[in-house]
C-alpha cells in the first residue's frame, strides 16, 4: 500500500501506469463529472467516480482485487479505510473474481485504519486488504474516485 496526498510530489518514480493514474487525479475537476466510469487508457486504466455515504466499519466488507490495483482518492468529505495485509487467513464472504475482480471477506485479520481527507489517495496492491467508506466520526456524504490499474501494466 502507498498512502499520500495529491498535492505532494512523489518522492520516487512510480511505474508509468500509476503515474498516469495519479496525473489524472491531479488534473481532473471532479465537480464537473457525473458518477460513472471514465476511461483513461481503455481497460488498462480507468476511473470510477462514486458518490456515497460512509458507514460504520462493520457495515462494509473488507475486499481485495487480483487483476487491478485500486487507487482510492477522496475528492470531498472524510472517511476511514481499514487496511491489512492479506495473510490468507481471512474467511471469504463472497468471491467475484471473474465478474468484478473482487473478493469480499467477513473480517480482516490485523486491520488498522487510515484517515482520508480531500486530496488523499491510497494505492492498494493485490496483497492489500482494504475496507473503504467507513465513518471517520459520523455518516458523511463523500465523492471518491477509484482508479483501476491493471497489474499487467506494471511490468
Amino acid at each position: 500500500m502507498i498512502f499520500g496526498h495529491i498535492s505532494q510530489p512523489n518522492p520516487c518514480r512510480l511505474p508509468a501506469a500509476i503515474e498516469t493514474a495519479l496525473n489524472f487525479l491531479r488534473t481532473t475537476d471532479f465537480s464537473q463529472l457525473s458518477p460513472g466510469v471514465v476511461e483513461i487508457d481503455g481497460k488498462t486504466i480507468f476511473a470510477q467516480v462514486i458518490d456515497l455515504t460512509t458507514r460504520e466499519p462493520h457495515e462494509n466488507r473488507p475486499e481485495v482485487h487480483r487483476r487491478y490495483l485500486d487507487i482510492q482518492f477522496l475528492a470531498w468529505g472524510e472517511e476511514k479505510i481499514g487496511i491489512a495485509i492479506d495473510t490468507g487467513n481471512n474467511e471469504v464472504s463472497e468471491e467475484l473474481l471473474e465478474q468484478r475482480d473482487i473478493i469480499f471477506y467477513h473480517h480482516s485479520e490485523n486491520e488498522s485504519f487510515i484517515e482520508m481527507v480531500p486530496g488523499s489517495y491510497a494505492i492498494f496492491f493485490p496483497q492489500d486488504v482494504h475496507r473503504p467508506a467507513c465513518n471517520k466520526n459520523e455518516a458523511t456524504p463523500i465523492r471518491k474516485i477509484v482508479v483501476k490499474v491493471a497489474v499487467s501494466a506494471l511490468n
